[in-house]
């Protein structure tokens, strides 16, 4: 069998470590049981010897009521130790899942992008349902089993050597088969695993895609790629259940061999009145309580196996390090007063060889309004998570209110900066929940505030529910404009001095954004937004031009349009747009 690795085993001391004080419990629990377990033998060794002379109905009753006493404190305890020791498993279980969640909120948001939901998804219920059954079920077969045999054992001995050590003689070939057999069973639990996790991400990958499998009528492909993956699934768990079948009945049946050792030559000895009567029922009883833990060995291993399977897959997780965290000397800022500082800000994509962000350099002073533009793939996106510090960027180039951004306390420039992507995320939610994510104890005054600044107001109260409509999952109930409108009305409900917004207007027809923008500039808020909207330009203060990661042209609109270069070319060519559209 695979020896845990050392790092494995202290992982699972350290699971169990703060539930020591009801492990403790369990195990003494356990000891009181086996320790019963071996003594209502002896009662019944002494009960038959005595009344094989002396036979006495009222002695029959008082061992018969003292052995059956024995049993039932035996069960009770049993069932505390079983109740202690799988509540460990449980505790260990929710702590892992608690463990886990917080770090899925503290890993990058690049992190998610470079893995896929249904393996974390997987790790996070499966494999952790396998430490728990580890620290549970395994614990405390393991330690029963110890206990059986080291109290069990000793007691055997002192009623015949010979016949214990015989009856004994098959077990070896047990620990052998369990030798031979640990590694495949590993790799086999290991495999299955791995599947699981590539069904589960294509079942969450098809739930939102949904959509566009029907829009391109890609269902019996879709079913085919399932049926591929599930029967793969199928054929290694059928693998994993041929080897468990195999091996688990011979346990079972290697064990029993003792029993059968034990009736031939122990009827042998009572015949040569080398054992008593007595001593032969208890010799029975003691190997027919060693047969169950003995049989289960098969079980634990294959508990021991997934566990050590998924504690290897969870601590994989558990030791990625986010690229974004507080610096050791993170310093507080408050309050913010909303002055951005762009020094020679370069950004290359990890696996890029080339920079999406080149010797970017700009200044917003408080209270400005910035637009962003360029042709698609200039940069705008990056420069936008650059300044909200969603990407790891170097120290010395991006500075809040003259603070470098990466020594600033996260949660304060977290709080500084309300963000709002270009992919408009909504919950399972009402509408009213969506909008005050960012503060949720707003009340609805300040939620219809916002969403009249965004221009959603108004359509919200042409719903039955209004407020209280329930968005479907990632608000498909929603048109795509009024998803990145509600996503708008939640990044302006938020305090926050400074708004950045990643073409949060892609899906609002121009003369809507227009409006929107106008709204929003009216606030006292340092406002930079990377748009394709270019009708929204000559609403801002000034306007940031990049083509290929670097800054080609800024200035305000008035100036740019009257110099030649990319700028000039782009409002053109919106002009053009605009004009034909009502010939469309």
């Amino acid at each position: 069998m695979a020896k845990p690795h050392r790092g494995q085993l202290r992982k699972l001391l350290s699971y169990v470590r703060p539930y020591w004080r009801a492990e403790l419990v369990g195990i003494g629990a356990l000891v009181v049981v086996n320790l019963l377990g071996v003594g209502i033998p002896l009662v019944l060794r002494r009960a038959i010897n005595q009344l094989e002379t002396n036979l006495q109905p009222g002695a029959i009753l008082g061992y018969g009521f003292g052995i059956i006493g024995l049993a039932s404190l035996m069960w009770l305890i049993r069932m505390v130790s079983r109740l202690v020791l799988f509540g460990v498993g449980r505790q260990v279980e929710f702590d892992l899942k608690q463990k886990l969640f917080e770090h899925f909120l503290r890993l990058d948001q690049h992190y998610f992008s470079q893995h896929p939901p249904g393996e974390l998804i997987s790790r996070a219920t499966s494999d952790v349902d396998n430490v728990r059954r580890l620290v549970g079920f395994s614990v405390l077969s393991l330690v029963n089993t110890v206990l059986a045999y080291g109290f069990t054992l000793p007691v055997m001995l002192g009623i015949s050597v010979p016949l214990t050590l015989a009856a004994l003689s098959v077990y070896p070939f047990l620990f052998l088969l369990v030798y031979a057999f640990g590694d495949t069973l590993r790799a086999q639990q290991a495999q299955v695993q791995e599947r699981l996790a590539e069904l589960s991400d294509l079942i969450q990958e098809d739930m939102s895609g949904m959509a566009l499998i029907k829009i391109y009528a890609q269902e019996a492909v879709e079913q085919r790629g399932f049926a591929q993956l599930n029967r793969e699934l199928l054929q290694d768990n059928l693998a994993l259940a041929r080897t468990r079948s195999f091996l688990f009945p011979l346990f079972g049946g290697i064990a029993s061999l003792s029993f059968l050792v034990l009736l031939w030559l122990g009827s042998q000895a009572m015949e040569a009145q080398i054992l008593t009567l007595g001593g032969f029922v208890a010799l029975l009883l003691y190997v027919e309580r060693l047969i169950f833990p003995t049989a289960l060995l098969g079980f634990t291993i294959t508990a021991l196996q997934r566990g050590q399977v998924s504690i290897e897959r969870v601590e994989a997780l558990l030791r990625e390090v986010p690229q974004i965290q507080n610096a050791p000397t993170a310093q507080r800022l408050s309050p913010v007063r909303g002055e951005l500082t762009v020094r020679h800000l370069t950004y290359t994509y990890p696996g890029q060889t080339q920079p999406a962000l080149r010797e970017v350099s700009f200044s917003v002073s408080p209270g400005e309004t910035l637009v962003v533009v360029g042709p698609v793939g200039a940069g705008k996106s990056t420069l936008i998570q650059a300044l909200c510090r969603l990407l790891p960027i170097a120290p010395g180039q991006v500075f809040l209110d003259g603070y470098d951004i990466t020594q600033l306390d996260l949660s304060d420039l977290r709080r500084g900066i309300a963000y709002v992507p270009q992919e408009s995320f909504l919950f399972s939610a009402p509408l009213a929940d969506n909008i005050r994510y960012g503060e949720p104890e707003a009340d609805m005054g300040r939620v219809e505030g916002a969403a009249v600044q965004a221009q959603i107001h108004g359509e919200i109260l042409t719903f039955p529910a209004q407020y209280e409509t329930l968005v479907g999952e990632r608000g498909i109930t929603l048109s795509g404009g009024q998803r990145q409108r509600t996503a708008l009305a939640r990044g302006l409900l938020v305090s926050a001095p400074v708004l950045l917004l990643d073409d949060a207007l892609a899906s609002v027809d121009s003369q809507t954004a227009q409006g929107i923008i106008q709204s929003i500039t009216a606030l006292d808020r340092t406002i930079i937004l990377a748009t394709h909207h270019l009708g929204i330009a000559p609403l801002a203060d000034r306007v940031l031009v990049l083509a290929q990661g670097r800054v080609v042209q800024q200035g305000t609109h008035r100036e740019l349009v009257q110099q030649p270069g990319l700028y000039q070319e782009l409002w053109q060519t919106y002009q053009l747009e605009e004009q034909q559209k009502p010939l469309a």
